[in-house]
């Protein structure tokens, strides 16, 4: 019942009740990635080329799509990783999620919102005046 509900009364929770039934009447699936990720590709676009979607495992997260899904998904290729024995390049990083916003988001040295105190000025810097 927790499921049907966040369904209908969300849309970052997994799919939508639109969703849902559009890719029960139009989806044909294509495969599942280690997130638990489900990709779909449906009928023709109107400039020719078969509509591509994902439902997510969980939260609606692009950034979630790996590198593998990732040029399927943009149409840069028409195999999907489930058809072909794709290995990610070395510079091709694993999801990382997104934690701006939380307790754990990257802050820089000298950030307000850093813990610990912000570094002394050293005197290398003129504050700018008028007239100068």
């Amino acid at each position: 019942m927790k499921n049907l509900l966040l369904q209908i009364f969300t849309w970052w929770n997994g799919q939508t009740m639109g969703t849902r039934f559009f890719t029960w009447r139009h989806g044909k699936k294509v495969g599942e990635d280690e997130l638990g990720n489900v990709y779909y590709e449906g009928p023709m676009t109107s400039w020719g080329k078969p509509r591509r979607w994902v439902i997510y495992n969980g939260y609606a997260e692009a950034s979630a799509i790996p590198v593998s899904w990732h040029g399927w998904m943009h149409y840069r290729t028409d195999v999907p990783p489930t058809k072909e024995d794709y290995n990610p390049r070395e510079w091709q990083k694993p999801h990382k999620l997104n934690l701006t916003g939380t307790p754990f988001a990257y802050r820089p040295k000298g950030s307000l919102a850093a813990t610990g105190e912000r570094p002394r000025v050293t005197g290398d810097y003129d504050a700018w005046t008028p007239g100068n």
